[in-house]
């Protein structure tokens, strides 16, 4: 189970095609698991922790490679120079904070990578925001469904619960979506 838990976490975070993985509520029901005592809450916090910030950092360094294609060999038509140069110029200003925020937004934690490597963040500085993110992200859902599995309506109650976080969290994009 905590490969499978691996896996998903990694996949979600690091492989630009598979935004739809339910990160969220799988860190979530992992935590309340984890308080029945079926995991070790502490190898499953390092463990989800490595595989969410591996999974980012792979989905930077594959957005790295297509921005080299994309800029130096000029073989990726659909990616426009100033696409890019504005992409740049927000990572410039948002990039720690979108890098973070983003980790806790159904498919934009997916996007956020690739888009940060093709806004030529640097690497430096897309790692620590990394590793930060990932801990809070991991950590504070792990916590949130240790916590709150440990309450009985909760546990009793806990397939509604999840539909109701991927709901809550699919609701400001939707809500933006709508907007524009």
């Amino acid at each position: 189970m905590y490969l499978i838990l691996f896996a998903v976490i990694f996949i979600e975070t690091g492989v630009v095609v598979m935004p739809f993985l339910p990160g969220d509520s799988l860190l979530f029901v992992a935590g309340a698991l984890a308080a029945k005592g079926l995991f070790d809450p502490w190898y499953l916090l390092v463990l989800l922790f490595i595989a969410a910030a591996s999974g980012d950092a792979l989905n930077f360094a594959v957005g790295s490679v297509v921005r080299r294609r994309a800029v130096d060999a000029s073989r990726i038509k659909f990616i426009k120079p100033e696409h890019l140069r504005r992409t740049h110029e927000f990572f410039d200003r948002h990039g720690g904070k979108t890098v973070i925020l983003a980790r806790f937004v159904p498919i934009v934690r997916t996007l956020a990578p690739f888009v940060a490597a093709l806004g030529a963040m640097p690497p430096r500085i897309f790692f620590l925001y990394n590793v930060v993110g990932a801990a809070l992200w991991v950590g504070s859902l792990l916590l949130a469904g240790y916590v709150f599995g440990a309450i009985p309506w909760v546990n009793n109650n806990l397939t509604a619960v999840v539909l109701g976080m991927v709901v809550l969290s699919v609701l400001p994009a939707a809500f933006s979506f709508r907007k524009n």
